[in-house]
């Protein structure tokens, strides 16, 4: 008992030590002068892009070029109807979008602009808009500020992009598939190693295909173990996904039994919200085990693991669970609990 206090209190002290740590500015300056920012519309760099604002029924009210990457930008003001969400952003969530809605009429003019680049069908989509985007839809407005990019790879940024609403891991892992599926019937010769800035960590890959066949299931709590298991796939992308929804089937099958001994643990009379959290942690085969610095290989193939895994989640003894078994699990959990 007096250990796991030991290790609940060294688990806090790491928190508020990094809490403190301070940030320090680069000696080194780079990027443009503010000088050399402006930019016209009509700027070669941006003509086309211009007259497809126009064309939309847009009025392009300004340019600059990026003061970090120098890449040019267009301000405009869209109509609200010729600009659309990318269609694999997370689901959207009408209680945030009445909320946002409300502190827009609060603060008066609508300060946020949305990024837009080039979509389909002649339209625009935005890759970080889409609650603001329906807050304007909510509140009946005719047109909405954009800073409009040439760059269409941009559409695929969304994890990078998106500051308006923290995504968690469902929506994060949603996102991503959906991402990857699109990008594996648009372009499917580009290695899934080749898209780390798209999709962030593979992890979310997985995962996103175990929320297709279960929205409900607890990605969170598997995202420590696949971490350390998981690595982008030099396949072809299309190849990859498919292997990747091997990995997602045995997930969900160790997902049936983990829920099978929640619901031991909950008649025993536990009722932590990390129980779940715990379980995964007590049968993560690659828990224990320790790399060396620097090294970026593995410390198991994810099909291994996930075999291992499976094993010691059908042996799993749920009358040895104690109370104090759960103490370090609630004290250093990073996310939060996620429905079953």
């Amino acid at each position: 008992m007096a250990k796991a206090k030991q290790r609940v209190a060294s688990a806090r002290k790491a928190k508020a030590g990094a809490a403190r740590k301070r940030l320090t500015p680069a000696k080194e300056k780079r990027g443009l002068e503010a000088a050399s920012a402006p930019l016209a519309p009509e700027a070669p760099e941006l003509a086309d892009l211009t007259a497809l604002v126009r064309a939309a029924g847009g009025s392009a009210v300004g340019a600059y070029r990026d003061p970090l990457s120098s890449r040019p930008l267009l301000v405009a003001v869209l109509p609200l109807d010729a600009i659309e969400p990318t269609p694999f952003q997370r689901d959207l969530s009408p209680t945030h979008v009445k909320r946002l809605a409300q502190r827009i009429l609060d603060s008066g003019p609508f300060l946020d602009p949305v990024i837009a680049v080039r979509g389909a069908s002649g339209r625009f989509w935005t890759p970080n808009g889409r609650h603001r985007w329906a807050a304007a839809k909510f509140l009946g407005m005719r047109a909405i500020t954009a800073l409009v990019s040439p760059d269409e790879a941009l559409a695929y940024k969304i994890l990078a992009l998106n500051t308006e609403k923290a995504h968690n891991t469902k929506d994060r892992s949603l996102e991503v598939i959906r991402m990857a599926q699109s990008l594996a019937e648009k372009q499917p010769r580009p290695r899934e190693s080749e898209l780390t800035a798209e999709f962030e960590q593979p992890a979310f890959l997985t995962l996103g295909l175990c929320y297709q066949k279960a929205p409900r299931f607890a990605g969170g709590a598997y995202l420590p173990f696949l971490r350390r298991v998981e690595r982008f796939s030099e396949k072809p992308l299309p190849a990859s996904l498919r292997e990747r929804a091997g990995f997602a089937a045995r997930l969900l099958e160790i997902d049936a039994r983990v829920k099978e001994i929640v619901a031991g643990l909950q008649a025993r009379g536990f009722q932590s919200p990390y129980l779940r959290t715990f379980v995964v942690a007590r049968i993560n085969p690659v828990r224990f085990v320790k790399q060396k610095k620097g090294d970026t290989a593995p410390p198991m193939p994810i099909g291994a693991a996930l075999v291992r895994m499976a094993a010691s989640a059908k042996k799993f003894d749920a009358s040895s669970v104690r109370e104090r078994d759960l103490a370090l699990v609630a004290a250093v959990a990073s996310g939060e609990p996620e429905a079953e």
